[in-house]
């Protein structure tokens, strides 16, 4: 004779009643909870809203600034909670956007200046026809007959400028003030954000670390270790890479002898910070020599200005942004333009990080398939 395992003793269907209405109570509660923490997250976002920019605008200065300020932290043996580290991290931060904003806008009020004193010359003694008209290869004959007809008079040169709107003029020089002091608030908002992401930087991975392995397992981590990353090349690929492009442009346009070659300087490196975008400074620059009457120059700085787009634009930024989460050039170039299209010059961060998550999670799903089919 075998020996038989008793039966499971199960309650009577009456008697199991209460666990099953127990059971349901405990899912409808669940489900409730997850409706209201729902719905308290989508009143928050849409409360800060206005803000969500200079958040996301503070992570990623605190996502670029973390590994030397940790690492300058454990070579001074400070702790975690102190605030004179994340202090000093934070105004330097701050002061390599404000030095060179500055700087550009002493220049563009010393020439607003010189712009003034010339239109004040001009109602009184007229313009005369610029020598460089002459130089054109076509179109000189037009340009200065009209040039004659409407600046070399000086009354007609007051109802040139008097053509003008001045209400609107008023109007626009009031929006740019108060898009001025708005991007002022959002900034110091962004830096704000950027103090209190260094000075509890520990406690709030710690606590994101807990929340992904929650909510999406190990697959979680790696996701947001690939929106890192992301954001690490596309700082040293887009930003580092543009402002060398402008710094070695600007030499250039020193030594070529173009007009305020400061201002074009730092006019290439924040145009080059876009794929392509540099040809419209480099091209302009070159239209202002051959103006003047140098085409050496002219031809000079357009030829090193496409040597240097081309190799940045093709080896120097794939390498920087793709290199560091592998995601090939034509997804690292889509993922810059639309998210420029779509975010504005937040989205040159935030479109590849889209893409580099995409490419991530492409690259599981084909493994995983294909190890099935295996």
């Amino acid at each position: 004779m075998t020996d038989t395992a008793p039966p499971a003793l199960l309650p009577p269907p009456s008697d199991r009643a209460p666990f099953r209405q127990m059971r349901e109570q405990l899912r409808a509660q669940r489900i409730a909870r997850g409706l209201l923490a729902v719905f308290f997250t989508l009143l928050a976002l849409y409360t800060v809203h206005g803000f969500l920019a200079a958040l996301v605008w503070g992570g990623i200065f605190a996502i670029t600034a973390w590994p030397p300020y940790a690492a300058v932290r454990r070579r001074r043996a400070t702790q975690s909670n102190g605030i004179l580290l994340p202090l000093l991290f934070t105004i330097v931060i701050a002061l390599i956007f404000l030095v060179p904003l500055g700087i550009f806008a002493l220049e563009a009020a010393r020439e607003a200046q010189g712009v003034a004193a010339w239109m004040n010359e001009a109602r009184h003694s007229g313009v005369p026809v610029p020598t460089w008209i002459h130089r054109l290869p076509f179109g000189a004959a037009s340009l200065g007959g009209w040039w004659e007809s409407h600046l070399q008079n000086p009354d007609d040169v007051s109802g040139f400028l008097h053509s003008f709107n001045l209400g609107h003029s008023m109007q626009v020089t009031q929006r740019v003030g108060e898009q001025i002091f708005h991007r002022g608030l959002l900034f110091s908002f962004s830096i704000l954000t950027l103090f209190f992401l260094l000075k509890d930087g520990d406690t709030i991975i710690r606590q994101c670390l807990i929340v992904s392995r929650r909510a999406f397992g190990k697959r979680g981590e790696t996701i947001a270790q690939q929106i890192i990353a992301s954001v690490h090349g596309t700082v040293a690929g887009l930003v580092l890479v543009g402002i060398g492009e402008g710094a070695v442009m600007g030499v250039a346009y020193l030594i070529a002898g173009a007009p305020h070659p400061f201002l074009f300087g730092v006019f290439t490196a924040v145009a080059a910070m876009i794929p392509f975008c540099a040809v419209i400074a480099v091209g302009l620059v070159t239209l202002l020599l051959l103006v003047k009457g140098a085409t050496i120059a002219a031809l000079a700085i357009l030829g090193l200005g496409m040597a240097v787009i081309f190799v940045a634009d093709h080896f120097v930024r794939p390498a920087l942004i793709g290199g560091s989460t592998e995601l090939p050039f034509l997804w690292v170039l889509t993922g810059i333009l639309g998210g420029v299209e779509s975010w504005s010059l937040l989205g040159l961060f935030m479109g590849p990080a889209i893409m580099a998550v995409m490419h991530l999670m492409w690259r599981n799903w084909t493994r995983d398939r294909c190890l099935d089919g295996g």
